[in-house]
């Protein structure tokens, strides 16, 4: 590992040791130290250029079953006494809970490259950054002559290290970088209503991403073909999200598929492991193994070696994402899927969490989808976890002739969540790891259309 990681895996051991030796039955320390850079451009000029680093350690004691959770951004030897101290006493103040202890064992040993850390990145100067965005927004400002203005374009770097330690013995480090950069036209309809579109890339690596003018072309792109939507009939239509929309649909599925949602009973399914609850074209994995990819990780929150899990395998509900904590609740294993951050407890989440690819091209799914709607995007929250009613706004286009055709605006989608997932018929093979949720395009059989 390097020096800033070793350094850090220092301070996050001293800090969980420090807290034993002021009264803790056990403790956990995790230290995040990390730089970023955020410029943007307007119209072509700049409008920020953001450069700030931050380091922090979180803390999480437990004494008699009872414990608490604090963070310091002041690492003083002596402010570092006092706050460790402070957090001990609170804990003492806490109700106790039978389930608040360390893991029992099982943490992890072996930590592979997986590839997360480009330093090329951290070279990147605000200067550079600036040029960058730039082109991309002159490109996307040169498309059309329709593209009058311009929500700018932004181009964003993160650099840092984390480390985590506990009193059972596990230290562990790890160092990262992510960038992207995004670029938001807007255009005008012939009767003075705005329309605004964007693009984005995004990669740990910046060899990985695609060019400013590439990724200013594509945002005009995506701009310019929604001059003149509108509403359509209300009715049953086949649904086609494109896979950047799609993504919110595996999210929505982790939602109701995690621990914290079981115990709480906040999930529509309840009792349903094993059971049939999408099509069986569906498999949704978590993998935190995954090379460059966002959210990958060696270990999780709770110290524990991570690993793939299935949440579901070809449409049966396999898997419920645990950390410690809630799988002790359900009276079960932790599926080593604890997140956290500095100030927070553990709790379930995902690594690099995705929906399969199918056998489909996009274009095979537009073809045989005649008169469906393509959703580009979703407003709105209009899902209920317990129900599974889902209702959200759209936007998006019909599908004419087996493309793409007129844009359609203010319309709403709904459906119950459970009978969306079944209704999955067609998958397409165009899956990316962007981001740290990913999908293909997916095609629903059959959702009701509110429009006109």
């Amino acid at each position: 590992m390097s020096d800033p990681v070793n350094e850090l895996n220092e301070i996050a051991s001293r800090v969980a040791t420090l807290a034993k030796s002021k009264g803790a039955d056990d403790a956990e320390a995790i230290i995040r130290d990390g730089s970023e850079l955020t410029t943007k451009v307007r119209m072509g000029e700049a409008e920020l250029v953001q450069e700030a680093g931050s380091r922090a350690v979180g803390l999480r004691v437990f004494c008699d079953r009872r414990s608490a959770v604090t963070y310091s951004s002041d690492l003083r030897p002596e402010a570092l006494e006092a706050w460790v101290e402070n957090t001990v006493a609170l804990a003492k103040l806490s109700e106790p809970d039978e389930l608040n202890t360390l893991p029992d064992g099982g943490f992890a040993t072996e930590f592979p490259d997986l590839e997360l850390y480009d330093p090329s990145v951290e070279g990147v100067t605000a200067e550079q950054a600036l040029k960058l965005a730039l082109a991309g927004e002159k490109a996307a400002l040169g498309y059309d002559e329709r593209i009058t203005n311009s929500q700018g374009a932004t181009w964003s770097r993160v650099v840092g290290g984390m480390a985590f330690a506990n009193t059972a013995g596990f230290v562990a480090g790890s160092h990262g970088s992510y960038v992207s950069f995004s670029v938001e036209p807007v255009c005008d309809e012939p009767d003075g209503k705005k329309r605004n579109g964007s693009w984005w890339t995004a990669s740990r690596f910046l060899g990985a991403l695609a060019s400013p003018e590439e990724v200013g072309l594509e945002a005009a792109r995506r701009t310019v073909r929604q001059l003149g939507s509108a509403k359509i009939d209300t009715g049953d239509r086949v649904i086609i999200f494109e896979p950047e929309v799609a993504r919110s649909l595996v999210s929505t599925v982790f939602g109701v598929t995690n621990g914290s949602a079981f115990h709480c009973k906040s999930t529509y399914l309840l009792e349903r492991e094993g059971t049939a609850i999408a099509s069986d074209l569906v498999t949704i994995e978590d993998d935190p193994h995954i090379l460059r990819a966002p959210g990958s990780k060696s270990f999780d929150g709770d110290g524990l070696p991570t690993r793939k899990n299935v949440l579901v395998d070809r449409g049966l509900l396999k898997t419920v994402i645990c950390d410690t904590y809630a799988a002790r609740k359900l009276g079960r294993e932790s599926t080593h899927s604890a997140g956290r951050g500095v100030g927070g407890s553990p709790c379930p989440t995902s690594s690099n969490l995705y929906m399969k690819a199918g056998t489909d091209t996009p274009e095979e799914i537009l073809a045989a989808s005649e008169g469906a709607l393509y959703v580009t995007s979703m407003m709105g929250f209009g899902f209920n976890a317990i129900t599974g009613d889902f209702s959200r706004g759209a936007a998006g286009f019909l599908v004419e002739d087996g493309k793409l055709g007129r844009p359609v605006s203010e319309v709403t989608i709904s459906s119950n969540f459970d009978t969306m997932l079944k209704g999955i018929d067609m998958l397409g093979d165009d899956l990316e790891f962007r981001s740290s949720i990913s999908a293909p395009t997916v095609r629903i059989a059959s959702m009701t259309v509110a429009g006109s």
